[in-house]
């Protein structure tokens, strides 16, 4: 604990633990959801997972490296049930590009977060499907453009919901001292 000029205590291995587990927890909480029990007609429901990572990655560029990829793209594939190793390769090769693109721009704004994480998602959703087709599957690739676009719409809101996160995870926690 460390007492502040104003007379506030702060827990800093509790914030330190808390700053490290919300963009983990919150990945695979967002993979988790592909555990939900949904019935629908074509595959709609955007890899909620993907678009954490990518979130919290184009908000904190500072946060994760891309090695970060592979044991969370492990834990999409093992909880989506997909191909063992698509999460992992695709997530991987996103970070990558994600830092190969953040050196050549000076600065971003919304629009061209959007823009690079509509192609990363397309990237990463038509290599799924590549990938499972070449290990079996043989579903048209018309089948996933409405998950498609699906995800590259809900992309902000997942942005927003990780800026959220972060605020939260980034407060001070500051306790009075009991008297």
């Amino acid at each position: 604990m460390r007492t502040t000029p104003d007379g506030f205590v702060t827990p800093t291995r509790a914030i330190e633990l808390r700053s490290r587990a919300v963009p983990i927890a919150s990945t695979l909480a967002a993979s988790a959801t592909a555990l939900v029990p949904a019935v629908a007609p074509l595959p709609v429901i955007p890899p909620l997972g993907l678009l954490t990572l990518l979130a919290w990655r184009l908000l904190r560029p500072e946060l994760w490296a891309p090695i970060v990829a592979l044991p969370l793209g492990l834990a999409d594939d093992l909880l989506s049930g997909q191909t063992l190793g698509t999460g992992m390769v695709t997530w991987t090769l996103c970070l990558l590009l994600v830092d190969a693109v953040e050196g050549r721009l000076l600065w971003r704004d919304y629009w061209q977060e959007w823009l690079l994480a509509a192609a990363l998602i397309a990237f990463a959703i038509l290599s799924g499907w590549a990938i499972a087709r070449w290990t079996g599957g043989a579903a048209p690739v018309a089948l996933v453009l409405p998950q498609l676009a699906a995800s590259i719409l809900c992309f902000p809101i997942v942005g927003r919901i990780c800026a959220v996160l972060d605020r939260w995870r980034l407060a001070t926690g500051k306790i009075r001292p009991s008297d």
